[in-house]
Parts: C-alpha cells; structure tokens; sequence
C-alpha cells in the first residue's frame, strides 16, 4: 500500500456515501442517544461522528447549527459504508498490519513539522490514536476494494483491437495535437467522488496542502495515473488516471490563457500547477502529437486504449459493487430519523380549509 491521504487531508477530508436498511439485523444492539447508526450490528456512535467532524470543520469558518448537522450527517454516511467495507474485510480475511499504518501515518504527516501537526491535532481535540485508527479504516476499506474492484478488471489484445478498429477515425489527427491527463483539486467538498481513495480536499488550505503533496509525489516517481485514480476530484477523469485524451491544438488555443501556456511550454512527461478561483488543476503532457493517422503500433496508442477500457470497466464494477454490498447490509441510520422526526415536530400545523360559499 503506497496510496495515503496527506496530513491535511486526513483532518480535513469529507467523503459521502448512501443510507439504506434491508436485510435483518445479525445481533441485536442497545441504543442508546449516542447511537447515531447501526451496520450490520455494529454500533456508529456519536462520538465517532463528532471526531470527523472535528477533522473537517474549518475552525476559521463556523457552520450554523443546521449546516453542522447536514455535514454530520453526510459523514455518517461515509462511515457507514467505511464499516461495510471493514466487514467484508472480516469475511475475506483482510488485515491492515501495524507497519501499514506507520507507514500511512508518518507519509501522512510528512510535509508538516511535528510541532505543527500535534498543534493542528490539539486544536481539533483529537490524539495520534484517532488518527492512526482513522488511517486503518480507511486503508482497510481501500485493501477490499482494491481486492474486489481494480484486481478484476482486465483488458485484453483482442478487446484493444476491437476498440480500435471500432473508433479507428479518432486515431486519425487533422491537426496537431497534445495527449494531456489531469488531476483536479478543488477546495470545497466534491459530490460526485470517483478516486480509489475517497480522498477530498474541502478548505482552501487543504486543497494547496495536497496539490503540493501530489506534486511531491510526482517529481519522487510515483505515476501521474496512478496519482489522479488515488486523489483526483474529477468524476469524469479520475477513474481513467486523469485521461484527457488528445486534444487539437486549436482547442488548446482557445483555452484559458495560464492552461494554453502550461500545456504549450511543458515537454511530454512533465506537469505543471494551473490555479484559478481557489481550485487547482495539475496539467500532464502524456505526448505531443503530429497530425496525421496512428494504428496499434504507434507509440502510447495501445496503453491509451488499454487505460480507457480499464478505467470505464472499474468505475462500472466500483458503482455496482458499493451498490450490492450496501443494498445487502443491515444499516439503520438513527441520527437522521431523529433529524426528520424533530422538524415533523417543529413544522406549522397546515391551515384549516377554507369554508366553501
């Protein structure tokens, strides 16, 4: 595992997930006011909740009393299936080592001094206990998908070839073009995540902190793709490893003047930070291409293929696959049916009928 979130992240990151109960409940669970969910007789307790709360609550910006709850509740929501996620590891014998975590923990907080970090944790109210065991949740519920989504997706020779011979004209270049790939880093919490890590920056701070990470971890070695799967906000790109695909030199001198210049300037096998409003794009040229038509030899068009196939394929299994094992769980969400039952309470009585004349 070489895939974790970095320091700010971890405090600051919010993922969201769905709510729903079906199938009986395997132990019976005594609930209490701090039990704010139970998984498949497991209980989420407030407690929990209110410590990724604290992880991701922009002290500098306090939330009303009803944007709090809804961010409480959108974060039960991903602890849920976190804890569906960490059962199936159960089932498959999944195990998260004490090195796997040192390891998570210590890449984690590598761009902050330890004075900051334990300042940053104090203010929080958290210890090194609740992020370590934070880290083994999450990089417990990442060993199942990786077990269950990404290992069983495969691309075959015959099924690239289909694919190109089935889409032959956009490997015929009119122009001249540049094969670009992305990682999109934005700072407000993002919908529609699609990276393997859940990973989201949600403040300002948080969103500079992990393009500085990624752009770290691009010049240490790590692979652009591999990168924009694990962090990209991108719902589109991401689960293609920041895939644009190529563009033609007439659209990329329509774009942006700081994104023209970027991709003009930068040699294939670089990337370059793009920031504009708060948000951040990391640009990566994958090659530079002269017009004209490729076949399976060309350079960088078989692997394109291959990733194309591969990223649509594991988007598709990862949407199902969280889809079945949600639908079968045992999943009561207590804090919002008392979210629901308090405003029932508190909403006006409707008005009598007005007497017909």
């Amino acid at each position: 595992m070489n895939r974790y979130v970095p320091v700010a992240v971890v405090l600051l990151a919010i993922c969201q997930g769905a709510c729903r109960s079906s199938a009986p409940s395997p132990a019976a669970v005594a609930v209490t006011a701090d039990t704010w969910a139970v998984v498949n007789g497991k209980a989420i307790t407030r407690e929990e909740v209110e410590k990724t709360f604290r992880r991701t609550a922009n002290p500098a910006q306090p939330l009303s009393e009803e944007e709090a709850t809804a961010a409480k509740i959108g974060m039960l929501d991903e602890l849920i299936m976190e804890q569906i996620l960490i059962g199936k590891a159960n089932e498959l014998k999944i195990e998260v080592t004490e090195k796997d975590v040192d390891t998570a923990y210590a890449e984690a907080k590598q761009n902050i001094t330890d004075e900051a970090y334990q300042q940053e944790l104090t203010k929080r109210s958290l210890t090194t206990a609740d992020m370590r065991e934070r880290l083994r949740r999450q990089l417990t519920a990442q060993k199942v998908m990786e077990r269950e989504v990404a290992s069983k997706v495969t691309v075959t020779d015959q099924q690239v070839s289909d694919f190109f011979n089935a889409n032959r004209a956009q490997f015929n270049l009119p122009e001249e073009a540049y094969h670009l790939a992305q990682i999109v880093v934005t700072p407000v919490p993002d919908q529609q995540l699609a990276n393997r890590t859940g990973d989201d920056a949600t403040t300002p701070q948080a969103a500079a902190a992990k393009v500085k990470m990624l752009m770290d971890r691009l010049q240490s070695g790590t692979p652009f793709g591999d990168l924009a799967r694990d962090f990209s906000e991108d719902p589109e790109s991401a689960p293609r490893g920041g895939d644009l695909g190529l563009v033609p030199m007439s659209a990329i001198k329509q774009a942006a003047p700081a994104l023209r210049d970027a991709v003009l300037k930068l040699e294939p096998g670089r990337a370059r930070v793009v920031s504009g409003g708060g948000a951040h794009t990391i640009v990566f040229v994958v090659a530079h291409e002269a017009a004209g038509q490729r076949d399976l030899s060309t350079p960088k068009v078989k692997e394109q293929i291959t990733a194309t196939l591969k990223g649509r394929r594991e988007q598709l299994l990862r949407t199902a696959y969280l889809t079945a094992v949600r639908t079968d769980a045992d999943v009561v969400n207590y804090l919002a049916r008392r979210v629901v039952e308090e405003q029932s309470k508190n909403a006006p009585a409707p008005a009598p009928p007005t007497p017909a004349k």
